[in-house]
């Protein structure tokens, strides 16, 4: 009993104590202000805050809280891609007697298949080089109705090619950009991988300026963009977008053993796509300009060996005689470091930069020599040394069995020769039979000069006798041949 009346005037005290202590030290001090309004006043406020919050991000959700989705962007592009078929080898003119005599290459039809970008309502489509090789028919399967299709043009430096189908009202592509799109950018890939159409893959953009070296040509331009959307055989020439549904890049090759993807896909990018299109559909010929300069990366024993401090740009390592960058002033050793105000950081971002201009255009170049920055004014040329748009001819022949044309300045200053026809396009004929082969150039035909394609083709198919041939092969060795034709 005493125990339990001493809890109650202990407790009865401490009460009395707290009271007096909260109203001395709080309310006295805290000049006036009623401490219970205040903290009512605090409990509105803060739910007031709270329910603003929460209005706010339901009027915004997070983006890094909300799934991607893929469906309009899919909706959006899988109409615009189309399937392709490539026929050959039923060309009777690509194979000699001898072959159905010993039962060698005898002509059965091959079929190799690939996508391709509706990129116009009249009918055009983008689609890669290698799709396209070689083809005798092509046809293009849209939505289940099969159109014939005509080669407009192709380029192997950059695998592009562009065909024409005789249709109207098609569902062309929204053209995006790649020069705006950004490394770990969400991208999808359609195309029609092992034969199954309309096939969509999603991935990030895993790095831009790829050089892989694939590409064929006399003059390659790589500046792929990577990305982790898995492309297979079948992709080639489709559609790469963004999550916009808008075209990005073509769907060009896959790094794999096995030939199947294994986690590393390229496209060619829209910007580099289209302006190659845009030519070969206007002038049969993409108009490649020149700056007089070979250039190679900055490695980290180059840029101790020229004492460069940082590995972004590119060396010259030749200047053209009487090229675009000799008439501009540039030397061996110059650094490039921007071209029009465009950071180089190597060689893939100096041939883009470059791709997007034409012969005539002239654009400002920063390079370092020594440890100065200086800037230089450069004109670029075509592939002949001239300014204007060219339209390069070839003259074709079924008996010679390939097609000629005249060597372009590159080539001579690379070669050191004054003149030539470079033979392309082999496919059996006479000058095969001769062992000649793709990328020999004839400089001298019976001591007389090769400068004239057609003059020389008309020559050769009409002469009989002792014939000597001289020139350079691929690989810039001189040769000498005589033959002896009936």
């Amino acid at each position: 009993m005493r125990k339990t009346l001493q809890t109650t005037i202990l407790a009865f005290f401490s009460g009395i104590l707290g009271a007096w202590f909260f109203h001395s030290i709080i309310v006295e001090t805290d000049t006036g202000i009623d401490p219970i309004a205040e903290v009512e006043r605090w409990n509105r406020q803060t739910s007031n805050f709270y329910d603003v919050e929460v209005d706010e991000a339901a009027e915004k959700p997070s983006v890094f809280n909300q799934p991607v989705s893929f469906i309009e962007a899919s909706k959006k592009s899988t109409n615009s891609v189309v399937f392709i078929k490539n026929f050959s080898g039923t060309d009777t003119r690509r194979y000699s007697i001898f072959d159905y005599f010993f039962g060698q290459g005898v002509p059965q039809q091959r079929v190799s298949t690939g996508s391709g970008v509706i990129i116009s309502g009249d009918g055009y489509i983008i689609t890669n080089n290698h799709v396209i090789d070689r083809a005798e028919t092509i046809e293009v399967v849209h939505q289940k109705r099969t159109y014939k299709a005509s080669l407009i043009g192709a380029d192997a430096n950059t695998d592009i090619a562009v065909l024409k189908i005789e249709a109207q009202n098609m569902p062309a592509i929204t053209m995006g950009s790649s020069r705006d799109l950004q490394i770990g950018e969400w991208v999808i890939a359609v195309g029609n991988p092992f034969n199954l159409t309309s096939t969509v893959t999603a991935g990030i953009v895993s790095a831009k300026e790829r050089q892989i070296n694939i590409m064929g040509g006399e003059f390659p331009l790589e500046s792929f963009i990577q990305t982790d959307a898995p492309i297979n055989p079948g992709n080639s020439g489709g559609a790469l977008v963004n999550t916009e549904g808008n075209l990005v890049g073509i769907n060009t090759a896959i790094l794999s053993r096995t030939g199947s993807y294994t986690g590393y896909g390229f496209a060619v990018p829209v910007d580099i796509a289209s302006k190659i299109a845009n030519d070969l559909i206007e002038f049969g010929e993409v108009q490649k300009a020149i700056p007089g300069v070979d250039v190679v990366e900055i490695t980290p024993e180059l840029a101790e060996e020229m004492n460069i401090k940082s590995l972004d740009g590119v060396i010259v390592s030749h200047v053209i005689r009487e090229g675009a960058g000799e008439k501009a002033g540039l030397k061996r050793n110059d650094v490039i470091k921007s071209i029009e105000g465009t950071p180089i950081t190597g060689k893939g971002s100096f041939e883009e930069a470059l791709s997007y201009h034409y012969p005539g255009n002239q654009v400002s170049v920063t390079f370092l020599r020594g440890n100065k920055t200086e800037t230089a004014q450069l004109t670029l040329q075509n592939l002949f040394g001239g300014t204007g748009v060219i339209k390069r001819e070839f003259y074709t022949s079924p008996l010679l069995g390939a097609k000629l044309e005249t060597v372009n300045s590159i080539e001579k200053d690379r070669m050191n020769i004054e003149y030539g026809v470079k033979i392309t396009g082999m496919t059996r004929g006479y000058l095969s039979d001769l062992g000649l082969g793709n990328g020999f150039i004839i400089t001298q035909v019976n001591g007389q000069p090769a400068n004239d394609p057609k003059k020389l083709g008309k020559y050769l198919e009409e002469f009989s006798g002792r014939l000597r041939i001289e020139g350079i092969t691929p690989n810039g060795q001189p040769f000498m041949q005589s033959y002896s034709i009936k």
